[in-house]
């Protein structure tokens, strides 16, 4: 038996308006090379300033790991030796990075958390993009010189579902923190993975390989699945050593399989040391306030909604999930919308029609008043769960939005008055005296059928509860 071990290192894009050392814009949607100056080109002479709302953003992401936020730290040149990098180097954070030591909590299926450790979060400028056109190559320098921060985890996952769950966890939290869009498929929020294996009771580890630049959920599970595989494979084999090397590997997305990309570079290959150009980079009081002002975390939310709001905890964290989730809830709450109802129309009964009709929350036709007054007039009694679905329904696909209106377009309006409902009992038991005699008798599941018959005859109109409570007040 074999124990899996994977270690994370996340990318993710802050979203300033301009780059981490100098004043071009982070706008990619320009022409190739438009967004560009001396300083990110590299020409001699230029030197590079630090962004301050990038090293805030960072800070900001420290305190809601619970990490260290270092108040000095610096920069260090990697070389790098690829067209998209002018330079010939990366400035990254080697020594001393903004922020160490932290940790998040993953939720377990079993219901149970698991921290993972960060051992660090560091700025760094991202490189340009090469495009391959035929036997020819270019490259478009509009991305070089983008504020990126780097978290690397801890070795701490042992499954590719912990991995995921991490990664998932991350993404929200910076989503919740609003420092980065966080667009996997647009590379703003993307990872590398290491995973290597080690026979279960080895303290020691395996030897490690790195996939680089995975940017889907699904893709870092498939392709920690085929190298755990191989990599057993090879063990068992008995050519582990030949095979499994410390490299660097791609994941190919339509074979779903790794392959071999370059072997694995030491610190040494890279030829690290401090950047000449930048001085230790030293907050100020301001910009520690400034990184203090985080909004409430999921972690958080979780507990205020099961605490405070009496939901389940599993709901709790499918709502949570994503911030745009978390506020449409909220919204719905703020609309009148009783806590519990509102999760299952939003988890279960509008869920399931976006999915179906390839909405997301964030473009849902029915926006989350709309949804909350709908929610609320189930609550009063004026419209019942049956009757709300297909207003919902009505509202997937037609622009009007005022929900009384369609409630009694569609004649879905309860009748809850008691003078209504038992003028509608008493000529069903009048038509019906033999079942009549028969329940009185004993027989006390015709009971169901004296509902249905009201139910039916009143065309689903009238309160069910309404309708048990006077039945039985007739029937005794």
């Amino acid at each position: 038996m074999f124990e899996t071990v994977i270690g994370l290192e996340v990318h993710v894009q802050l979203n300033t308006k301009t780059k981490l050392f100098c004043a071009c814009p982070t706008s990619f949607a320009e022409h190739q090379n438009k967004n560009t100056c001396p300083t990110c080109l590299a020409l001699p002479g230029a030197l590079p300033v630090v962004n301050k709302e990038a090293a805030i953003k960072a800070m900001r992401l420290g305190n809601a790991l619970n990490a260290t936020v270092n108040h000095t730290s610096t920069f260090d040149r990697k070389s790098y030796f690829y067209p998209d990098s002018p330079s010939a180097y990366q400035i990254t954070q080697l020594s001393k990075a903004i922020v160490q030591n932290g940790e998040l909590y993953i939720d377990l299926e079993d219901g149970t958390q698991k921290r993972i450790g960060i051992i660090q979060a560091h700025l760094e400028a991202d490189a340009g993009k090469n495009m391959h056109e035929g036997n020819h190559s270019k490259v478009d320098l509009n991305r070089a010189g983008t504020p990126l921060v780097e978290i690397v985890s801890e070795p701490d996952m042992r499954s590719s579902d912990e991995a995921v769950a991490y990664l998932k966890k991350l993404h929200a939290t910076v989503r919740y923190l609003d420092i980065s869009d966080a667009n996997m498929q647009e590379g703003s929020f993307r990872c590398d993975v290491n995973v290597s294996i080690r026979p279960k009771g080895q303290e020691a580890f395996g030897t490690r390989v790195e996939i680089k630049n995975i940017n889907s959920f699904r893709f870092v599970s498939q392709a920690i699945a085929y190298e755990v595989q191989r990599q057993i494979e090879a063990y068992e084999d008995g050519v582990y050593e030949q095979e499994i090397v410390q490299e660097t590997r791609l994941f190919d997305v339509e074979k779903g399989e790794t392959r071999s990309m370059r072997g694995k570079e030491e610190a040494a290959d890279y030829s690290y040391f401090p950047d000449p150009d930048l001085r230790p980079l030293v907050v100020t009081e301001e910009m520690i306030e400034a990184a203090r002002h985080i909004p409430e975390m999921p972690d958080e939310k979780v507990k205020r909604y099961v605490e405070t709001l009496g939901i389940k905890r599993y709901d709790a964290l499918v709502i949570t999930a994503s911030k745009e989730m978390a506020a449409y809830f909220e919204a719905m709450l703020s609309s009148g919308a009783k806590a519990k109802t509102a999760v299952t129309w939003l988890t279960s009964e509008l869920l399931g029609r976006l999915n179906k009709a390839g909405y997301s929350i964030e473009n849902a036709p029915v926006d989350a008043e709309t949804l909350g007054t709908l929610v609320s007039k189930i609550d009063d009694s004026t419209v019942s769960g049956k009757g709300a679905k297909e207003v919902l329904d009505y509202m997937m696909e037609h622009e009007n939005r005022d929900v009384d209106a369609i409630i009694d377009e569609l004649g879905l309006a309860q009748v809850s008055d008691d003078g209504a409902i038992l003028a509608i009992i008493d000529e069903i038991l009048a038509n019906n005296a033999e079942k009549v005699a028969e329940y009185k008798s004993g027989k006390e599941k015709l009971f169901g059928f004296f509902v249905g018959q009201t139910m039916k005859a009143s065309k689903g109109s009238a309160n069910p509860a309404k309708v048990n409570e006077l039945l039985k007040q007739r029937l005794s």
